[in-house]
């Protein structure tokens, strides 16, 4: 909660480096049209390209566990989060395409790592205050990426190069961590805690059993849904709606906006109605947003649907993080560790299968394929147990 944050040093710096990580992404999301343009890609070649993200990160989620023991989540924090803005200045830069995969491929290396070291300074203190802020840092996260791509769409139309722009975000990345950073140590790390309170963990990768499988088809669909957002918004914007320059990161901020919105409201809305139903509302809204953007094709439909999308996703991931730590006969470390590894796969990958559809069929018609992703989610939302319902 941001009563909690405002209180609480440590809880306000990790949400505000949250925040700071949202920034990063969603510069990156809203220039995305640009890299495709510069090197004249089609949508298939653009899918391949942006298969080198999740590759680095797949790489790199089993590697960031020996890091966190080894640093702790608090430096790993401090170190990786300027040092991913550092690799999202690369694909700006490069001078073909094979070395921008290249430099994807180490930019998902390093979002993985400070993803994972975010979630778990936020985990820490859940655990070891009795706090409650993960769906909080997740809003601010939707809010720094908003904000990201508004921003982002305004600095393109002034014709200001995006390498310079990504440049600055890394210098404010970095002085970020400077003015955190004290207030960052407040964490609790995992050998600083009784061992009754340590938090449960696991091994990793375990094989799901039938009630985690449900809860991984949801988050594919889920996550699928996110990262064609973050990653084709405005690709649609520029390309099929022909929006002008400076609005091509507005659809990519009204998804965020309506998704930080989304998880500020919540834990209010899950305590009042329950998440089998909220996620069962979220397919349906998120399905009806795509289709509304594809079948009218104009700024103000794409800006509505798009919000709907972000509103209809929201809370999909606190609800399936929750759900999986209760499925039952599975340690809850070994159920959010798979299901983790799903769910970056669905983000980070699904996009590259979206660029496979627009290539053969167009964009709008992949975005409906997606849309129809969304309905299932709901279906298969209404098949969730009592016992796993938050």
């Amino acid at each position: 909660m941001i009563s909690t944050l405002r209180r609480h040093p440590a809880s306000r710096a990790t949400g505000l480096l949250f925040s700071c990580f949202g920034l990063l992404f969603g510069t990156w999301a809203a220039f995305i049209p640009f890299v495709k343009q510069r090197f004249g890609l089609d949508e298939a070649q653009l899918g391949m390209l942006l298969l080198c993200m999740p590759a680095g990160t797949l790489l790199m989620n089993p590697l960031s566990v020996p890091i966190l023991h080894k640093w702790g989540a608090v430096k790993s924090t401090l170190v990786f989060l300027p040092g991913s803005s550092a690799m999202f200045i690369l694909p700006f830069i490069m001078p073909n395409v094979w070395l921008t995969g290249c430099s994807l491929f180490l930019a998902g290396m390093a979002f993985s790592m400070v993803n994972m070291a975010l979630n778990t300074c936020a985990s820490h203190i859940e655990q070891r205050e009795g706090l409650r802020i993960m769906a909080t840092c997740h809003g601010l996260w939707s809010t720094g990426a908003m904000a990201a791509s508004a921003l982002a769409g305004f600095v393109a139309s002034t014709g200001v190069a995006p390498s310079f722009y990504v440049g600055l975000i890394f210098l404010l990345e970095l002085s970020a961590v400077f003015a955190l950073g004290n207030w960052l140590s407040g964490v609790p790390e995992e050998k600083h805690f009784p061992e009754s309170q340590k938090p449960k963990t696991s091994s990793g990768f375990m094989l799901p059993s039938p009630a985690l499988w449900l809860l991984i088809g949801i988050s594919l669909c889920t996550n699928l849904t996110e990262g064609t957002m973050a990653d084709w918004s405005a690709v649609y914007l520029r390309e099929v709606v022909e929006a002008p320059e400076v609005q091509v990161g507005w659809g990519f901020a009204a998804y965020a906006f309506f998704m930080a919105s989304g998880r500020f409201v919540g834990d209010v809305l899950i305590g009042r109605i329950g998440s089998r139903i909220v996620l069962l509302t979220g397919g349906i809204v998120a399905a009806t947003g795509l289709f509304l953007a594809v079948l009218f094709q104009n700024i103000a439909a794409s800006l509505v649907g798009f919000a709907m999308v972000g509103a209809g996703v929201s809370l999909g991931a606190p609800i399936l993080y929750a759900a999986a730590a209760k499925v039952p006969g599975m340690a809850p470390g070994a159920g959010l560790a798979t299901l983790n590894t799903f769910a970056m796969a669905g983000f980070l990958g699904g996009p590259a299968f979206i660029g496979f559809l627009a290539k053969a069929f167009g964009l709008p018609t992949a975005l409906a394929v997606v849309a129809c992703f969304g309905l299932f989610w709901a279906w298969r939302a209404s098949k969730m147990s009592k016992k796993i319902d938050a």
